[in-house]
């Protein structure tokens, strides 16, 4: 599969770019690369491209995902149906239609955006898609993992194979919209009628009805039973990643819908995540801050020595480099970022607090702070 372009890079923008200028590119380019208007061979694969771009970036909390995690994990998260779903291009159709050019976008982009794209045709009937969660520990997603995930959904039904019919039966066209799988309903209000179309319920808005129904299904053509799957979860993923599952979701006669699944990262005794690197704080005690040592410090894969020279402050930070969370989009791993703090003993016996007199007068009074 060929690797997609950087978004910002499609639109020919910089990465802070405002949402006016990120529209302002796209209408440009939308303009440019029309098929209507560019007869070059890859055009309409140029407007998709763009088109993609402009969804995302236009939108903040997609904007956001991509920049934190690239292609890599933000293609995880979304379909395409997803990324153009809340995209609304009616003022770019309005401009197409003052050059004269048509509305490409839901025959470029098929019918399951005829809805989302201003097209009038009635949507395929496809199955709903589905939300579930798991939670795993920081472990887990350092290393990645198979994990066991149960839902409930819809299937096509084993006995008609999703058709709603007992067998030997058949469909026939549904008399109540005669096969248009909608039907219009009229009100008088006064002088006035109003109409509204709403989905056909004899046949479900498919157009057709059984002539026996399934015994198996009752008609419906599904039924519905737990799925016991095993979820691939990536090393390196992040706190509410959401993973697509395509056609796992409520069965459709067109196709059934996908599955979403929404990883949590349980909170670690030893470690705070930034990105893809991990913080830990250690205490230390004067001494070892003073004359320098080594100490231990904790990492996901056990336990790293760390090397403290002399004379180190207070909240001092250490990298160990390559012992952090793996990179969705560039590969490697993220750093551990040791914190060392100096412990102030609270309570000192007589013998200390000598000593410590005498280590100040030592040291002379003028000497602090080092």
């Amino acid at each position: 599969m060929a690797t997609k372009r950087d978004y910002y890079e499609v639109l020919g923008i910089p990465k802070g770019a405002s949402k006016e200028d990120i529209k302002k590119a796209y209408r440009k380019l939308a303009l440019e690369w029309h098929p209507d208007r560019n007869k070059q061979p890859h055009a309409s694969e140029k407007f998709k491209e763009i088109s993609e771009a402009y969804a995302v970036l236009s939108d903040d909390q997609k904007r956001a995902q991509y920049d934190q995690f690239g292609h890599a994990g933000f293609d995880r998260m979304y379909s395409t149906e997803d990324i153009f779903r809340s995209t609304d291009f009616s003022d770019l159709e309005d401009l197409f239609g003052e050059f004269g050019f048509g509305s490409p976008f839901a025959s470029m982009f098929g019918p399951m955006f005829g809805s989302m794209f201003g097209g009038r045709g009635r949507r395929r009937n496809y199955g709903a898609d589905l939300e579930s969660s798991t939670e795993i520990t920081l472990e887990e997603a350092a290393e990645g993992l198979k994990k066991d995930l149960s839902y409930h959904h819809s299937k096509a039904c084993p006995k008609c194979q999703g058709s709603g019919s007992e067998p030997g039966s058949s469909r026939k066209t549904c008399p109540d919209c005669n096969g248009r799988g909608q039907v219009q309903h009229a009100r008088r209000a006064g002088p006035m009628a109003f109409y509204t179309v709403t989905t056909c319920g004899r046949c479900r808005g498919q157009g057709t009805a059984v002539e026996k129904e399934c015994k198996g299904c009752n008609g419906s053509g599904k039924i519905s039973e737990y799925e016991h799957i095993k979820l691939n979860i990536p090393p390196g993923i992040a706190n509410g990643m959401r993973l697509h599952l395509g056609g796992l979701g409520e069965y459709g006669p067109d196709g059934a819908g996908d599955l979403y699944v929404t990883v949590y990262v349980k909170e670690h005794p030893s470690f705070e995540r930034s990105g893809d690197d991990l913080w830990t704080t250690v205490p230390i005690g004067f001494p070892l801050a003073a004359m320098g040592g080594e100490i231990e410090v904790p990492t996901l894969s056990g336990k790293a020595k760390l090397h403290v020279p002399s004379g180190t402050a207070s909240h001092t930070v250490f990298r160990l480099k390559g012992e952090g969370m793996p990179r969705l989009q560039r590969g490697g791993k993220g750093d551990v970022m040791v914190r060392v703090v100096i412990e102030v003993p609270k309570k000192l016996s007589k013998k200390q607090k000598e000593l410590l007199a005498e280590f100040e007068k030592e040291i002379g009074k003028k000497s602090w702070p080092f």
